[in-house]
Order: structure tokens, then C-alpha cells, then sequence
């Protein structure tokens, strides 16, 4: 069976990333002359362990936050794009004939499917995508696979339809990425050409690592490490249950040791471990410099990270703002907006599927 991981959909979509954190929602609509405006977001809290490594562990507590968010955004449009983490998603790029008939092509990518993929076809939703010409021959195109196993699928759209919406897309978290990178390449010298870029993604459990050289995406990784190591050293410091720790994380609040004794020395493990991260992208890969890092996710938003980062990796280090581009709404707060941007990085990505050309 077919999902589209990759089909275009043009009707009016609210981008919805579900994360181990938060419900995050965006709808963006276009304002004209190839300017976007970002109409209305939200951040809603997720409920502590509804969903764990990426997948969703309380259906229930799930569809709560989504109906929720979808509620304190005052959204009208409940078509949805939701999005798979990269490690729910098999993906392989592999070599056809050029000009095969689509049911040609749909029954060689079975047989490929078949030979790659560890489960039954009848137990994943498969999808694939042309990329274009195959690198060393024109006679060829280079196609991408990619497939999940079904109840990864089936939980996030029940979630989603359980709060009342409907869902047009599936999508996976790295794409929706990849789609905001680039909408961010006027921010970089010479949008990016000829340099090697990382994206880092900060959630509150996991780093997410994509790596970008001549703008096309060629290492992804993920590792265990995020905001709740903040969190948790709040809740130790200060005596706070995880939601007190949390709320006082984004809201202050907290006494003037918390700078230098737990914000700071945070700030600086989270620079470790994006070199580290960068480390075992020059061993494993033909590549020895990063040029430019862009980070996203709760972390960015920290003061000061990306010149931390900046001085620990040596690399010019900006923070992420899917939105540099766009127009805003009277019904968005900029000063807001300008905090949560980065956070809001794969929620844009999948708001953004509405204008792909069909």
C-alpha cells in the first residue's frame, strides 16, 4: 500500500509536528509575488511520556494535545501534513531504466522493496519518488524508496483524526527540514553553493544532525541528547516536579544562580556534543570542515548557544528562522514568533507542502 511521503497536495494545510515535547502547528498561505505569510502557530505541551523515541506510546493523551493546539490556534482548516521521524522510515535510493511506465516502475520498486526491507510489503506503506537522472547515466533515473511499517503511520493519523482532523500528507521529519533549509539559503554567503552546511535540530530527547554539501542533504543522524537534560538539572537544583522545572525553563522565574551554574555549563555540554557530533561526521565521510552550522529546535533559542557553538566548533554558527522570509499576520506576536522560530522548523517544512508544484 501507497502513502504519500512525496505526493503534492495544494489545498489549504496546517503543518502539525508531533513531538516527544509538544504539539507544534503552522499554517502558512500565500501572500503574493512568491511572498509567504504565516497566518497562525502554537505550541502546545505534550503530556510526559505520550510519545517516546518517536513513537506514540498514549493515543489518547496524543489526540488531547492535538485537538488542543488545533483549538488555541483557531485554525478553520483541519487538513493536516503530519511527519515521520527518520528512524520509522526506510529509505533507499536506487537505479531504474528511464521513461518506465508508472505500473513498470511501481512493480520494480516492489521487487527492490522486497529485497531491502526487513518486513512484509503487505506490513509497511511504501512510496517512492524520481529524483532525476542517475549520476553516470543518462539512460538511467536515480529513484527514492521509502516505507514504514503501517501502525507507525496508522497511530499518528488516528491521533490526528481522534482530535478531528484529517490528514492529506505524510511526510518525514527530514524532508520537512530539508524543505525550510533551503527556503534559508539567502541567509548563508552565496546561498550555500560550494560549502558544507549542519543543520543541527535540538528537540527535548534527541539531536537531530543533517548535513547539506553544495545544498544536497548527504548525512543524517540522530543521537540521543536534548532540552530535558536542562530540565532535569533544574528539577535536582531547585527541588521542581518536571512540569514546574519546565514552565520556569521557558518562563523564568528561576533564582540569579541559575545562569552560571546550570544554564551555562548546559550551554557549553551542548557544544560538546554537537563537535562530537561533527567528529564522527569527518571519520565516517570523505569530509574534514563544516563552513556554516544552523541550529534549530527548543535549544537554539538559548542566549548565547551559537556563539558557544561557534567557538567550540569553529564554525560560523546562525540560528534558525524558517520565517526570515515570510510575511507575518496581525494574529502572530513577532516578539513571540522570534523565540519559538526555531523550534518550529519541521512544523513550517510540512505547511510549506501546499504549494508544492503539483
Amino acid at each position: 500500500m501507497q502513502f504519500d511521503f512525496f505526493k503534492a497536495k495544494s489545498p489549504p494545510l496546517i503543518g502539525v509536528d508531533i513531538s516527544t515535547s509538544a504539539v507544534k502547528m503552522v499554517e502558512i498561505s500565500d501572500a503574493g509575488r512568491g511572498l509567504y505569510r504565516i497566518e497562525r502557530y502554537t505550541i502546545e505541551p505534550m503530556p510526559k511520556d505520550a510519545v517516546v523515541d518517536g513513537n506514540i506510546a498514549k493515543l489518547d493523551e496524543v489526540a488531547d494535545a492535538i485537538r488542543r493546539a488545533w483549538k488555541d490556534m483557531g485554525a478553520r482548516v483541519k487538513n493536516t501534513a503530519l511527519a515521520l521521524p527518520a528512524a520509522a522510515v526506510i529509505t533507499k535510493k536506487i537505479i531504474v531504466p528511464a521513461g518506465l511506465p508508472e505500473n513498470e516502475l511501481e512493480t520494480q520498486v516492489e521487487a527492490e522493496a522486497n529485497q531491502s526491507i526487513p518486513f512484509a510489503l503487505d506490513e509497511v506503506n511504501l512510496d517512492f519518488q524520481i529524483l532525476g537522472p542517475a549520476p553516470n547515466n543518462p539512460g538511467e533515473v536515480e529513484v527514492l524508496l521509502a516505507a514504514s511499517r503501517k501502525e507507525k503511520v496508522e497511530d499518528r493519523v488516528a491521533a490526528a483524526e481522534a482530535a478531528g482532523l484529517k490528514v492529506l500528507v505524510m511526510d518525514m521529519e527530514s524532508n520537512a527540514s530539508q524543505t525550510v533549509y533551503e527556503s534559508m539559503l539567502h541567509l548563508l554567503p552565496d546561498e550555500g553553493q560550494g560549502q558544507t552546511v549542519a543543520l543541527i535540530d535540538i528537540g527535548a530527547s534527541t539531536m537531530h544532525i543533517m548535513i547539506f554539501v553544495d545544498k544536497q542533504a548527504v548525512y543524517l543522524r540522530e543521537q540521543s541528547f536534548g532540552g530535558n537534560q536542562l530540565t532535569q538539572e533544574i528539577q535536582r537544583r531547585y527541588g521542581m516536579s518536571a512540569e514546574e522545572a519546565e514552565k520556569a525553563k521557558r518562563g523564568g522565574g528561576l533564582p540569579e544562580s541559575y545562569e552560571p551554574e546550570v544554564l551555562e555549563p548546559f550551554t557549553d555540554t551542548v557544544a560538546l556534543e554537537i563537535n562530537r557530533a561533527l567528529q564522527l561526521f569527518f571519520t565516517s565521510t570523505p569530509h574534514r570542515k563544516i563552513d556554516h552550522i544552523i541550529l534549530a529546535g527548543g535549544c537554539a533559542a538559548i542566549p548565547g548557544l551559537d556563539e558557544t557553538v561557534a567557538r567550540r566548533t569553529q564554525a560560523a554558527t546562525l540560528v534558525a528562522n524558517p520565517f526570515a522570509n515570510m510575511a507575518v499576520s496581525s494574529k502572530v506576536q513577532p516578539g513571540r514568533l522570534a523565540v519559538d522560530a526555531p523550534a518550529l522548523i519541521v512544523a513550517c517544512g510540512l505547511a510549506m507542502r501546499r504549494f508544492d508544484p503539483a
